[in-house]
């Protein structure tokens, strides 16, 4: 069985690490050199970096500070925010990024997932979601862009379907309902689309006890657990979490001597 990964995430604004609640009332978190570094040290299995207000602003990843970040850490690092062409995507690349993150600009042009699967490979492309449950109905969502201000009419689960034919390796679902919440992932949501596809698809959102990261892998079928309040400020380590899953039974990579890049 595929062990199952726990991926801290770095949200950044103006250069610093934030969180907050909804995508709202964000704090500042720390440096994310020096995060990075730490959860690379620790254990983590992946990093996610995510420019959170780079589509907003229309502006690229900041891609000095993602060079900054690959050099302190040996684990597979992801970035994502404000990409919006294939040329964008080599510059992350080729600035030490081992995958891309695309939201807002595959929900507007949907061929780059294709373009870039041609040109990188799939492992290097991943569709973020962002979906909100949809108002009156229940286990249906809507796809949000823009860092999650804006709602689209389109179907979470259908997009996940369509984003794996188009050509994405892997999925980042984030329930913008939960996000920052620590009331627990989206199950419903995250099985729903763990079920309809066949890549690998990332819990993100609600990550609050131990329990609901042991939850979202046993019964949302998550492949890996993406948090970044509780490890940010110190509620739980990278190895507080593995140790937790593994003694639930849940393949786990023991945590120990950082790795050189590669899965």
């Amino acid at each position: 069985m595929l062990t199952r990964r726990i991926i801290p995430c770095l949200d950044v604004k103006d250069g610093r690490v934030v969180k907050g609640v909804n995508f709202l009332n964000l704090r500042d978190a720390g440096d994310p050199v020096e995060l990075g570094k730490r959860y690379s040290d620790e254990g983590a299995d992946e990093l996610v970096f995510l420019d959170i207000t780079a589509t907003i602003r229309s502006r690229r990843t900041i891609v000095d500070l993602v060079e900054g970040v690959a050099r302190n850490v040996f684990i597979p690092f992801t970035v994502g925010g404000g990409i919006r062409t294939a040329e964008e995507i080599d510059a992350v690349l080729r600035a030490g990024a081992d995958k891309c993150s695309v939201n807002t600009a595959a929900v507007t042009n949907p061929g780059i997932l294709t373009d870039c699967a041609r040109r990188f490979g799939s492992q290097c492309v991943v569709l973020a979601i962002d979906a909100r449950r949809r108002a009156g109905r229940t286990n249906e969502w809507i796809v949000t862009v823009k860092a999650g201000s804006e709602p689209t009419d389109i179907d979470a689960v259908e997009w996940a379907v369509r984003g794996e034919r188009l050509g994405a390796g892997e999925i980042l679902l984030t329930s913008m309902d939960a996000d920052g919440t620590k009331s627990g992932y989206d199950i419903e949501l995250t099985r729903a689309v763990a079920e309809a596809v066949s890549i690998p698809v990332i819990a993100s959102g609600g990550a609050g006890t131990l329990e609901s990261m042991a939850e979202v892998v046993e019964q949302g079928k998550a492949d890996a657990v993406l948090a970044a309040s509780v490890f940010h400020y110190g509620q739980y380590s990278i190895r507080q979490v593995k140790e937790f899953l593994s003694a639930r039974g849940i393949p786990i990579r023991p945590c120990g001597r950082p790795r050189g890049g590669g899965y």
